[in-house]
């Protein structure tokens, strides 16, 4: 576990923690890491939803799907990043979601009850770490918020449009690499891959973007309106 101190460290969930406590922690949390092949899943929805999951290396997706078997990507994760926990917390009894490896990952799992409940040896970093939780929870309905706005978007170039600008804006450059591939980003937007496809092409063609793989480079923002 020591080899993954610095990236537990950089974890929302453990901000402002010293790394000497790190180690107590995860013994009153009950840590266990567990290793994941790529394409194999950390949990599949129906699973008893009863712990809190940091990602420790490698990739791992979030995903939901429907009756008919359409997928909607709800995130992507990398290391340092928490996931399960509004699930958990929530008392459901199993998990809504799936979570997938995407690459060959580590993930450590920490007993969301023991996370939400002060020990018998009143750890000092309990309620420290009770205020990360909730930033964090709160910082991911933000980022639900937006992903519910480029949804709302009326037309596929709409959506794909306003998913672009926002990358631009948080990268601060009219040039970034997305976190997903082109199947990934339909999922994640509620579009048909082909339809996204197509106008991908028809922007890149225009000379309003260019765009290999995950790069993108938005070449002439006004005229994408």
């Amino acid at each position: 576990m020591k080899d993954f101190f610095e990236i537990l460290s950089r974890c929302l969930l453990f901000k402002g923690m010293e790394r000497s406590d790190l180690n107590s922690m995860l013994t009153c949390l009950d840590g266990k890491t567990i290793k994941i092949s790529k394409g194999s899943p950390v949990f599949l929805e129906g699973t008893p939803a009863r712990f809190v999951g940091i990602v420790l290396s490698g990739t791992v997706q979030v995903m939901r799907e429907d009756y008919y078997g359409n997928r909607s990507i709800m995130t992507i994760l990398q290391p340092g990043e928490l996931f399960a926990e509004a699930f958990s917390f929530a008392g459901l009894e199993t998990m809504p979601v799936s979570a997938i490896a995407i690459k060959d990952s580590e993930v450590l799992l920490l007993d969301c009850r023991r996370v939400l409940t002060t020990c018998s040896n009143s750890c000092h970093f309990h309620n420290l770490l009770l205020k990360n939780l909730l930033q964090g929870m709160a910082q991911k309905n933000l980022a639900l918020s937006q992903k519910i706005r480029y949804m709302s978007q009326k037309s596929t170039k709409e959506k794909l449009m306003a998913y672009l600008f926002d990358q631009a804006k948080q990268h601060k450059s009219t040039e970034f690499v997305i976190p997903y591939d082109r199947q990934a980003l339909a999922d994640y937007l509620g579009v048909e891959r082909s339809a996204m496809s197509a106008e991908i092409g028809k922007l890149k063609s225009s000379g309003q973007i260019d765009t290999k793989g995950a790069w993108f480079c938005i070449k002439h923002a006004e005229n994408m309106k």
